[in-house]
């Protein structure tokens, strides 16, 4: 494993922007990434396997929903160090970020923002340190896309619901101890549903054979008859927007996320071609070689513009569903042309574990996907800026 020597660009002296609880916020993010991800990550994802080890230290920097309130666990932060903290574990591993999303913004966010006190003063101080790990079961088999399909559903048997169908692509579901679980009750109205590890007739089977994610866990939810007592129906929210409103906070992480991914290729391509010597000269100052690194600057430069703007209208809770939407396709976009501008850099070796470049390149193709895929988001610029819907 070779030693971890990134620097993070800041082409636009972007850390002027950040107040000093931000700094220090991402500077312990980063320092935990370089001592206990960056020397085992490689390992993990030649054997499909996460790192379990590393979940307390996710608590620990403020991995698991940072922007949840103190009192019920969380450092009471802003969007903005929510979205560094994102930006240095994807710098890590995708797959490490996909496990610290998913439990901020699509377990925890929901049980905070639509559960009620007893809910949130049960399971949020618990998921905060990593003691307890949550999954999301919105996506089914033949919903992916179009989550208002789902076929998953609750009834009321009086004393507890019945909880019947299957959810697939569920990051941590193999180990997960709740799922938050989106169903239609019998009128068809969606909810959300605390499902516990235990519950009878409730599994979690493991997706194997991924190319992507590799040290992420990745599962189904099946649910058979499970008996959901009657208090862990989220009462706050219900329909479509519940769940989406989930989806807009971990798609803002994913914006700042991706720009992590982007960094770590970058540089390691810039280091590279400083080192590797042809035709009697660092590639590095060849034209073509400057061309690629010009760019993939450039679009760094940009993404971390374009999230810095909207974690400040996050803040001022004036963020736009569609506003996150762009910001997700556009730096995971980047991020996948830097991540394959990178490994062209490096020639054979950028496929080799000794470097994270193609690593990355794989974990980008999921990320360009679930959470809304590429083509959806630009539908949905384009339906916020014509009025028009196209997906139908």
């Amino acid at each position: 494993m070779r030693p971890d020597l990134f620097q993070s660009p800041d082409y636009y002296l972007l850390d002027e922007l950040l107040s000093d609880e931000h700094k220090m916020v991402r500077d312990a993010a980063r320092a935990w990434v370089k001592k206990e991800v960056s020397p085992i990550i490689e390992e993990y994802a030649q054997r499909a396997e996460f790192p379990k080890q590393i979940v307390k230290g996710l608590g620990e920097i403020g991995g698991f929903g940072p922007y949840i309130p103190v009192e019920y666990g969380g450092a009471g932060l802003d969007q903005i160090s929510y979205g560094l903290i994102m930006q240095e574990i994807e710098r890590g591993d995708s797959g490490v970020r996909s496990t610290s999303s998913v439990q901020s913004s699509l377990v925890m966010y929901p049980i905070w923002k639509y559960g009620n006190e007893e809910q949130r003063m049960k399971y949020l101080p618990k998921l905060a340190t990593g003691e307890m790990i949550g999954c999301f079961g919105l996506t089914e088999p033949d919903y992916g896309s179009n989550p208002g399909g789902m076929v998953t559903n609750f009834k009321d048997m009086g004393d507890h619901y019945l909880l019947n169908g299957a959810k697939m692509w569920i990051s941590n579901a193999p180990f997960a101890d709740i799922a938050v679980v989106w169903a239609k009750n019998e009128e068809g109205r969606i909810h959300g549903l605390i499902v516990e590890r235990g519950m009878e007739g409730f599994s979690t089977p493991e997706t194997h054979n991924k190319w992507s994610l590799r040290a992420s866990a990745t599962g189904e939810l099946i649910f058979d008859n499970v008996k959901v007592p009657k208090e862990n129906l989220l009462p706050n929210k219900s329909g479509l927007g519940a769940p989406l409103g989930c989806l807009d906070s971990a798609r803002y992480g994913i914006a700042w996320g991706a720009i992590g991914a982007a960094m770590d290729c970058y540089d390691t391509a810039l280091r590279y071609s400083k080192e590797r010597i042809q035709f009697d000269k660092p590639i590095g100052a060849t034209q073509l070689q400057q061309k690629k690194l010009a760019e993939m600057i450039t679009e760094i430069t940009k993404a971390q513009l374009l999230t810095w703007r909207l974690g400040v209208l996050r803040n001022e809770g004036k963020a736009t569903s569609a506003q996150i939407s762009m910001a997700k396709r556009n730096n995971v976009d980047m991020a996948l042309t830097i991540a394959r501008d990178a490994r062209q850099m490096l020639g054979g070796m950028g496929i080799t574990g000794e470097y994270s470049i193609m690593r990355h390149m794989m974990n980008l193709e999921s990320v360009v996907t679930y959470e809304g895929t590429h083509d959806i988001h630009l539908l949905i610029t384009g339906m916020d800026i014509t009025g028009f819907p196209a997906f139908k």
